[in-house]
């Protein structure tokens, strides 16, 4: 069965996470993805972290699967042809460098339509045009400056970036997109064109609710479904809420059975207004259906914290798994806080490809996260990260060299 992306073939000069996470997507639909690696060094993240002497690390493998290594040293006259050949003949450039360091390389924009008009160049930069542009950034910060921080942790603590990479990972998914979207244009433009993804951008984008809600803290002054309500004090900007829901549902994290030693046996629990009355007969409540200062929502809002008090007494003696089993057959929404050990050990996770194992030859089998897109016409095939500089032979036969050629490259220290 034919991939989704059969026949573009990428550029990839990205490196650590942001531009990787993209490349590997694009990769995943069946793109062919060239990276392109320093002689000797390559990614910086193959000897980041690592938990084997002497092998890629987890952070390097888990990036860049489906992916073929070259490598090039574009400071050499003779390697800078090379990637000049290699622009002619791909479709997509993609590149997370500080500001400025393709334009340092040689590789302007104009550069770049000469060699190749329809060239799509794809950029990872920390801030969109703006007084901090020039700035390098990172994932915190990226969580920080999108004003993530600001609104995760609780009120009377400092703000908290959060776990999961929306940051980095986020803004590559946000660039994947980016692309496909100018590839699909160029099929009726024939033309390239630059495509920015910005991390303070995604952040945001991925923030949009806190947004929502700043402005309207702004024309009211509080915002009911906080925790700060009805007792509380609001300031001028969005709070941290803990763990309320952020949208029209109130929602909560509550212990569960076996707390005291299992620091994740707790349980997201929503006070979905369609089942208030299955949720007041299943704690049981069932008064509090009918009483005037719990049967509606508004009702309900000045009283959560002494609501979802009674709903833990009633979660701390099941287990997690035992309170999402009786939940869920009255359709009350809940979700366990699964750890990263019990999303490893899932079997229906594997059984999606959402979790898959993959063999390395020299760090042998190891887990890692699989397509998070599943197409009909395009499944997924997750294969090992390369070694590298592996297919640097492979792909300058493709473009045409010699193996004589290849070896003069080589001696010359081009590639």
């Amino acid at each position: 069965m034919s991939k989704a992306l059969d026949g573009v073939r990428i550029l990839d000069f990205t490196h650590v996470q942001s531009g990787p996470t993209c490349t590997q997507l694009l990769a995943w639909f069946g793109a062919d993805v060239i990276k392109v690696e320093r002689a000797g060094a390559g990614d910086i993240t193959r000897e980041q972290l690592r938990d084997i002497p002497d092998v890629d690390s987890l952070y390097f493998t888990m990036l860049n699967h489906n992916k073929r290594s070259i490598t090039i040293d574009t400071k050499n006259p003779e390697g800078k042809q090379v990637l000049e050949t290699l622009i002619q003949k791909c479709d997509v450039l993609v590149e997370n460098f500080a500001p400025g360091a393709l334009d340092r390389m040689g590789f302007t924009w104009e550069r770049i339509q000469e060699l190749n008009p329809r060239m799509i160049v794809a950029s990872v930069k920390g801030f969109g045009p703006g007084p901090y542009e020039d700035c390098k950034v990172y994932e915190n910060v990226a969580q920080c400056a999108g004003g993530a921080a600001s609104t995760t942790g609780f009120d009377d603590g400092p703000p908290v970036v959060s776990g999961a990479q929306i940051g980095d990972s986020g803004t590559g998914l946000h660039l994947a997109l980016g692309i496909v979207t100018a590839l699909y244009q160029r099929t009726q433009t024939g033309r390239g064109q630059k495509v920015l993804a910005a991390m303070q951008d995604g952040v945001l984008n991925l923030c949009r609710v806190k947004l929502r809600d700043q402005q309207r803290l702004d024309r009211t002054g509080t915002m009911k479904e906080y925790p700060q309500y009805p007792n509380g004090k609001f300031g001028e900007a969005v709070p941290r809420a803990g763990n309320a829901s952020g949208g029209g549902q109130p929602g909560w994290i509550l212990k569960c059975k076996g707390w005291e030693t299992d620091p994740n046996a707790y349980i997201y629990f929503i006070t979905q207004a369609p089942v208030w009355a299955k949720i007041c007969n299943v704690i049981g409540k069932e008064e509090w259906a009918t009483d005037p200062a719990y049967a509606t929502p508004a009702a309900r809002l000045p009283h959560l914290k002494d609501i979802f008090a009674e709903i833990e007494r009633w979660t701390m003696t099941k287990t997690k798994f035992e309170a999402m089993q009786i939940l869920n057959k009255y359709d009350i929404p809940c979700g366990p806080i699964l750890s990263m050990k019990e999303i490893a050990e899932e079997p229906s996770l594997r059984k999606t490809g959402t979790i898959v194992e993959v063999d390395h030859p020299t760090r042998g089998k190891y887990l890692t996260v699989g397509n998070p897109i599943k197409l009909s016409d395009s499944p997924t095939e997750v294969t090992r990260s390369p070694l590298l500089g592996e297919h640097t032979d492979e792909v300058m036969t493709e473009l045409g060299y010699s193996p004589e050629q290849i070896s003069a490259l080589r001696t010359a220290g081009a590639i």
